[in-house]
């Protein structure tokens, strides 16, 4: 799964940590579950911090310490380097490869409505998607309840619909108990 945002503003790959090198450079963080896509990256759209949206252009790419080194056409000095610091890198999701079925890009389920599998009682809506290291992401659902943290697995997600706008839930005993 990637990481991501809406549909309409892009998808993000990486997000820009800091200056690398003399010549405009900067360290990048992937974002991405094909960093590979990096090497072959030639535009993207660049979201800086306050939210200013501009097209840029890879020049090159390299890989630093499990980072990307990236070259933006323009960017040609520390100083220029540094105001990009904390910027996103987004791409169009129609350029992403189409997942077989049952699987789904992270950015595609955040703020699904989450209900209850047999009472389709709401628990909320998928604020985000946690990698925490172990097996499965987690799923942050926030809802009237508070907040909820479930695994992103087949024995808890009985059925996603996208169009629809809904994921649907096996509840929890423990989840089942507070109620």
């Amino acid at each position: 799964m990637t990481s991501g945002s809406t549909p309409d503003d892009g998808v993000t790959i990486g997000r820009i940590v800091r200056p690398q090198g003399r010549k405009g450079e900067v360290l990048t963080e992937v974002l991405s579950d094909r960093p590979d896509r990096f090497s072959s990256l030639r535009k993207a759209q660049l979201v800086e911090l306050g939210g200013a949206t501009r097209p840029v252009e890879v020049t090159s790419c390299w890989p630093h310490k499990g980072r990307v080194v990236l070259k933006l056409q323009g960017v040609d000095s520390i100083d220029q380097a540094e105001t990009l610091r904390g910027a996103e890198l987004r791409i169009p999701e129609a350029e992403l490869p189409p997942l077989p079925q049952g699987s789904y890009y992270h950015h595609q389920l955040k703020a699904l409505e989450v209900v209850e599998d047999g009472s389709g009682r709401p628990l909320g809506r998928v604020a985000e998607i946690l990698e925490t290291g172990g097996e499965a992401p987690v799923l942050v659902v926030r809802g009237d309840q508070g907040e909820l943290l479930l695994p992103l697995v087949h024995g808890f997600i009985r059925q996603v619909d996208l169009e629809g706008g809904r994921l649907v839930i096996a509840v929890p005993e423990l989840l089942d108990a507070r109620r």
